[in-house]
């Protein structure tokens, strides 16, 4: 490499120039080193250049760098992740090259606009999108292509950036992710922006504690910022519907005809389980606690005894009508009355307002169902 003197450079560089234009002659790889070091002293001693001088330094710099071994790039690298103004270029291809390399630059670097951090996020590896997914702010658009790209322990180092913008389909992904892997819940359910609605339908993914946290949340919640997550959940609980069962159909009627003669109670319900017809207990209980059927399914099921007490303490009913559903639908085992006692405790705590709003967000599938049939 021979430089010759360039227009641009100030008459304050100039001995410097001339030093270093002397290294620019020298084959060895040592002397190239101290030159790419010498330039780039150069370019922090300086402040406030203009467009031309930048890209001098920029081109100068991307020269000597190609030519240089990892550990060199990494000092590099370094130092231009701390630069106020870093040369695009530069900054662009360090980015690009191993993590060890790209990592300051791709965490820190003011230089990368959004096409140079979408190129890097769907051409490479995990590595490369976590330290993306650290960066102080990223956008929306780079956010939804490292959703759709990385594996669950980049998601969780994204969703933990708050400073991240992520779309209402990219949460409504990670939600899908999270449905089978416990280790983004705590990240899902601990992110600010994630949409209620969402964090709602995650309620029947996660541990205790978690889901404490959901009801502390949903317990202060604005009653407008209510109904625009409902608004905004309908579309997607109506597509994740289930089939109904078999019986569905006749379980309906037959409520109906019960309805009519005024004998739905909920002592009756309880009659209903006992009886084990399950589903017209479900079809029941929905209309009593005004929730879907595929969600008071959904807890039946899985015996989900936290959830139903959330139900039936929305529906006013008294503890002692919960303990019967709770010994009905628990495995009879010697710890049973132990673990109804323990269920009975948590009904008596649990607030109603904090119920009544938390089963606003069960009752999405019934309301798109009631708009679906108008």
């Amino acid at each position: 490499m021979v430089w010759t003197r360039r227009e641009g450079w100030r008459p304050a560089m100039k001995s410097r120039i001339h030093d270093l234009i002397a290294l620019a002659n020298e084959p060895s790889s040592a002397k190239r080193r101290e030159l790419l070091r010498g330039v780039t002293d150069l370019f922090f001693q300086g402040e406030g250049y203009n467009s031309v001088e930048m890209d001098l330094f920029d081109e100068v710099l991307s020269q000597l760098a190609g030519d240089m071994e990892e550990a060199v790039k990494m000092e590099l690298a370094q130092r231009l992740g701390e630069s106020e103004t870093p040369p695009h270029g530069l900054s662009r291809a360090l980015a690009a090259d191993t993590i060890t390399v790209a990592a300051p630059i791709l965490r820190n670097s003011r230089a990368l606009t959004d096409d140079d951090l979408l190129h890097v996020a769907r051409t490479q590896g995990q590595d490369h999108l976590r330290a993306i997914s650290q960066r102080s702010s990223v956008s929306s658009l780079v956010s939804d292509a490292i959703v759709a790209r990385g594996d669950d322990q980049t998601l969780g180092v994204l969703l933990r950036n708050e400073g991240a913008v992520l779309s209402r389909e990219a949460h409504e992904t990670v939600v899908d992710r999270a449905a089978a892997n416990p280790a983004l819940h705590e990240a899902v359910i601990d992110r600010h922006s994630l949409p209620v609605d969402l964090l709602n339908e995650m309620y029947f993914m996660v541990e205790a504690r978690l889901r404490d946290r959901i009801m502390e949340k949903n317990a202060g919640m604005d009653p407008a910022t209510l109904e625009e997550a409902l608004a905004a959940g309908r579309k997607r609980v109506a597509e994740q519907d289930g089939a109904l069962p078999p019986d569905h159909a006749e379980a309906e009627r037959e409520f109906r005809t019960l309805r009519a003669k005024a004998q739905i109670s909920p002592q009756i319900l309880a009659n209903m389980l006992r009886g084990k017809k399950t589903t017209l207990f479900l079809v029941a209980l929905a209309d009593m606690a005004q929730v879907d059927f595929h969600t008071a399914r959904k807890i039946l099921e899985r015996r989900e005894m936290d959830a139903l007490a959330v139900i039936c303490k929305a529906a006013d009913f008294d503890r002692s009508l919960f303990l019967t559903f709770a010994l009905l639908i628990l495995e009879q085992t010697d710890d049973v009355m132990m673990r109804a006692k323990a269920y009975g405790e948590l009904y008596a705590n649990l607030p109603r307002d904090s119920a009544l709003r938390t089963i606003r967000f069960w009752r999405l599938r019934r309301q798109t169902g009631d708009v679906a049939a108008a």
